[in-house]
């Protein structure tokens, strides 16, 4: 079969900007939980209290992204990919545009947190669905001996996503005064969400279905039930699935949500410093990301992913030492972040994307990436704010049971790739014989 680059191209295009899109809503609330939510709609007397309750509301998109995965999934695998994903972009633009008008508990009381978290869920449900199309639009369109590049590429719509919600909160609060920021600054950074919606929307409109969904309808080989399938035919494959995806989620957040809190407030940084250490961080990654992913296509998925786990498990050691030890030294506290964030943890964002991909055939594909990312997402990502906020208290403000945490993660997952990359050497043996 004859490959056009030209429409692989730019279907890798539309998925990198819709992926961005759904990225800088998400993230975005995770930005602005910990520093404007928590004294706006979560006042308190404990400062402690009302991050934590932040925190929670954040962790709830988490918690409703494996709803929006098997309702997308569903539809992804029986209708199509690109239909899922015009769906998934809408509900992502209006949910964050809600939040930029949402008043704050001052005004409305209990019903502000309420709004709050409604609207987080329905952004965890339309990230929940997003990212396995996004994913997938790129794999079954790439050419077989290039799909982890191509996967790949949709992941930077993490970087790029993550690095304009922190750039344009730091941006904002660099150039408005405190009491502007506050009281109207930070929702203007929601408000660019309907913008970008427009864009992506324009873009994913002008992509045709892939030709691997499309050769699985003639053939009629889809199924009716695919969640049902995928927990019949896959069990175990789901909680490898699953362990893998520990360290991403947990290594994520953080560097991109718990660090920056715990600069601002244990470190004395400013507000604008560490966000910009979290954007360089992002715009790093997105040269490292389709780097690894490549790599990816040739020492096997599996084995990068593994390496990538443990290499990210050690780095957290020496760079909260950093931290710890060069308060007001901001160029080694960016660089603290910006080492392994920015690069060790593309190592397994860059292949995790054809790792899952690969772990299921095409008629439960969207399905099973979607669940396997998602459901893993509420204790790998969605709580990892809230634990790492409690155990640095619980040591005092040190952040050493922190770093512990981090490399428990790694050790799952490094464990759960290397009995991936076994099967995966069995079936190759398999298939050749």
């Amino acid at each position: 079969m004859t490959i056009d680059y030209r429409i692989v191209r730019r279907v890798a295009l539309a998925s990198v900007i819709g992926a961005t899109v759904e990225w800088y809503d998400f993230f975005l609330y995770g930005v602005v939980a910990g520093i404007v939510f928590n004294k706006l709609y979560f006042p308190g007397s404990d400062p402690l209290v009302s991050t934590m309750l932040a925190y929670g509301t954040f962790a709830v998109g988490f918690i409703t992204r494996p709803l929006g995965g098997i309702i997308f999934g569903h539809f992804g695998d029986r209708i199509g990919r690109k239909s899922a994903l015009v769906f998934t972009l809408l509900i992502m633009g209006v949910a964050t545009a809600g939040v930029a008008i949402v008043p704050t508990y001052a005004q409305i009381g209990i019903w502000a947190p309420i709004l709050l978290l409604v609207l987080r869920m329905l952004q965890g449900i339309g990230l929940g669905g997003e990212w396995g199309g996004a994913v997938l639009m790129a794999y079954e369109y790439a050419p077989p001996n290039m799909r982890g590049l191509y996967a790949s590429l949709p992941q930077i719509g993490l970087s790029i996503g993550l690095c304009l919600a922190s750039g344009v909160v730091a941006l904002l609060s660099h150039t408005l005064s405190e009491t502007a920021f506050f009281a109207w600054g930070w929702r203007v950074a929601f408000g660019v969400s309907l913008l970008l919606v427009g864009i992506g929307l324009y873009i994913r409109l002008k992509v045709m279905e892939t030709p691997e969904f499309l050769a699985l309808k003639r053939a009629r080989k889809d199924v009716k039930m695919p969640f049902v399938d995928m927990i019949t035919r896959y069990r175990s494959t789901i909680l490898l699935g699953m362990g893998a995806r520990y360290i991403d989620g947990v290594f994520f957040n953080i560097f991109a949500v718990f660090a920056i809190g715990y600069l601002t407030q244990r470190i004395a940084m400013s507000r604008t410093d560490a966000l910009l250490g979290v954007m360089i961080s992002a715009i790093v990654m997105c040269f490292f990301i389709p780097v690894f992913g490549r790599l990816s296509d040739i020492v096997g998925r599996a084995r990068m992913y593994r390496w990538g786990s443990i290499v990210c498990g050690l780095s957290v050691l020496p760079s909260f030492w950093l931290m710890e030890n060069q308060v007001g030294n901001t160029f080694m506290i960016w660089l603290a972040m910006v080492i392994p964030f920015g690069i060790f943890y593309a190592m397994v964002y860059g292949p995790e994307a054809a790792l899952f991909a690969e772990l299921f055939d095409a008629s439960v594909r969207y399905t099973g990436i979607s669940f396997v990312y998602q459901f893993s997402g509420i204790f790998a990502s969605g709580l990892t704010p809230i634990i790492a906020t409690a155990l640095l208290r619980m040591n005092g403000g040190s952040p050493w049971l922190v770093c512990a945490y981090v490399i428990f993660s790694a050790a799952v997952s490094a464990w759960s790739a290397r009995i991936l990359e076994r099967r995966s050497a069995t079936f190759n043996t398999v298939a050749t014989v």
